[in-house]
């Protein structure tokens, strides 16, 4: 598929715009790049108690990331780069938005919001983990439970004692 010419200098504004609007999605992650980066740098980090790695290291690495994406796509876009139009997906574009999923899980963040406070990150996020796989379509009352579990014991453990991202534990604090 080959895309369609630059407009020309006389065509009307709403065109000219449409052709670069990539640069808005650039300038979205430069803006984003820029603010993880803000926030990784004033971090309150002692380097002696944690080491050379710690809790500023991955928002670094993804804050400069999305600043090198973001300058990389700016400058595709200004030598004429355009993003494919989409052909062939399985959506139907008229179909109505599904209203009941987006809500359904907004309530599951909403509650493991609530609930880590009382409950501790490993409970609560196994419960966030096994409510959106279910709000989603998953339907395995067996597996699904576990493999939440698994995923929220996981994520705890690399954060609280990988990372030194202190995680309330809850009632389970004395047992991990």
């Amino acid at each position: 598929m080959t895309t369609p010419p630059p407009p020309s200098p006389r065509a009307p504004l709403r065109d000219r715009l449409k052709a670069r609007s990539e640069l808005g999605v650039g300038a979205l992650l430069l803006l984003l790049g820029v603010l993880v980066l803000t926030d990784a740098l004033t971090l309150d980090v002692d380097v002696s108690a944690r080491g050379p790695v710690g809790p500023a290291t991955v928002p670094l690495v993804v804050g400069c990331g999305l600043v090198v994406v973001a300058v990389l796509l700016a400058l595709d876009v200004l030598h004429g780069g355009r993003g494919e139009a989409e052909g062939g997906e399985d959506v139907d574009l008229d179909a109505p938005a599904d209203w009941r999923t987006v809500l359904l899980l907004v309530g599951v963040f909403l509650g493991f919001a609530v609930l880590i406070g009382p409950l501790g990150f490993p409970v609560a996020g196994a419960l966030l983990f096994w409510g959106a796989a279910y709000v989603l379509g998953s339907r395995h009352p067996a597996r699904d439970p576990l493999i939440a579990a698994v995923l929220s014991l996981l994520t705890y453990g690399v954060f609280d004692r990988l990372l030194g991202v202190p995680l309330p534990g809850g009632p389970l604090m004395g047992v991990l």
